[in-house]
């Protein structure tokens, strides 16, 4: 077991030291607790990457880190009142390798004692972070994806060195099938798994520390399975009971219209799924994600919800290129959000926003005529 490795259940106090749990024994969500404060002094200044905060993860050490580089990603002014964190530039390309090394970095020592493999279901993002970074720490991995996935995503998990196995079926067979037991087999579903959401709370820590030890008025991310949402919550309330930071700040969980369940949720309002998901933000498609209760309790207590609509998506996707930031369309839907809070006068004069761009748009095969 990882010394000081302990999570909660969320609906019935069960309590586990075992990374390699990724629920609850009764079908929950399970929670890495965190007991020491947040302290300043703590920071590892010579480490230019997320783990320089090394020290508010007790359950690892720098001897257990398996690291790419990934974090410490630029804070940049776009025009007044408005930066961007750069979360495309992590080595994988997306924000996901936060959660994938805190998650790989955990459960490292456990799997490859056992010679066994990991085991995701993703096609994206997610499965490409995993593929990476158990490459990096000698693990085998196996990556499920949909029977019709490929681009560029897929190719990248596949250069990694992962074996792929395609499942014919909707999100729930795929996940269900990752998930079967087999000899060896350890699954570290990211949606599912606390170490890997737990890596995201890193991303405050950073915000904190760019902005000269202070909180953003505002945060817009885009959402679909809600662990950047929920780690950077985390974090964030982790800096607030520590006494770092007076309140926090407002974190808006962007949307398509197409896609919205987050939104419809936290208003009360009704939502019908489509059959067949077919929008530009294609990295967003968590029509039912299983951590939605979780995601609407956190956003009442701390944040809001936006959509905007494909046209709004592709606009902003255009400004960001013809800026030079190249995004995935699904990272422009927080970009698409801010612009509709700005344009509708819901943002105060002196406000300092942070809009968080989550993927690089060479992993997007969406190319339109700019």
């Amino acid at each position: 077991m990882v010394l000081g490795y302990r999570a909660v259940c969320q609906e019935c106090d069960y309590e586990t030291s075992n990374p390699l749990d990724f629920r609850c024994p009764c079908d929950s969500v399970l929670e890495l607790v965190i007991e020491e404060p947040f302290r300043r002094e703590k920071i590892a200044h010579h480490e230019m990457g997320m783990w320089r905060y090394v020290e508010a993860y007790p359950y690892l050490r720098g001897k257990d880190l398996v690291t790419l580089g990934e974090g410490w990603t630029p804070l940049v002014k776009f025009k007044e009142g408005v930066m961007f964190k750069l979360e495309f530039l992590n080595p994988t390309g997306s924000f996901k390798d936060r959660g994938a090394s805190s998650l790989i970095s955990a459960i490292r020592d456990e799997v490859l004692s056992r010679e066994g493999f990991v085991a995701e279901d993703s096609s994206g993002n997610a499965g490409a972070s995993i593929a990476a970074y158990s490459a990096r720490a000698g693990i085998k991995a196996r990556i499920y994806v949909p029977a019709s996935a490929s681009g560029s995503k897929v190719q990248q998990i596949e250069a990694y060195g992962a074996e792929i196995v395609k499942i014919e079926g909707n999100r729930q067979k795929l996940t269900e099938t990752a998930m079967k037991e087999e000899e060896g087999k350890f699954y570290v579903g990211h949606v599912y798994h606390p170490a890997f959401r737990d890596g995201m709370r890193t991303l405050a820590y950073e915000i904190y520390e760019q902005l000269n030890w202070s909180a953003p008025d505002h945060i817009f991310l885009p959402v679909s399975a809600g662990t950047l949402l929920l780690g950077v919550i985390k974090g964030f309330k982790h800096l607030l009971s520590s006494g770092e930071i007076n309140e926090m700040p407002k974190i808006v969980a962007c949307q398509s219209e197409i896609v919205s369940p987050v939104y419809h949720k936290l208003r009360g309002t009704s939502y019908s799924p489509p059959e067949t998901t077919r929008s530009i933000a294609d990295a967003l498609i968590s029509t039912n994600p299983p951590l939605l209760d979780l995601m609407i309790k956190e956003l009442r207590s701390s944040g809001d919800a936006e959509v905007v609509t494909e046209n709004e998506i592709l606009n902003a996707y255009r400004e960001l290129a013809l800026s030079g930031f190249y995004v995935e369309p699904s990272s422009a839907v927080a970009y698409a959000a801010y612009k509709k809070w700005s344009r509708e006068g819901r943002l105060e004069r002196h406000d300092r926003t942070v809009v968080i761009l989550t993927g690089h748009g060479l992993k997007s095969p969406f190319l339109p005529n700019l």
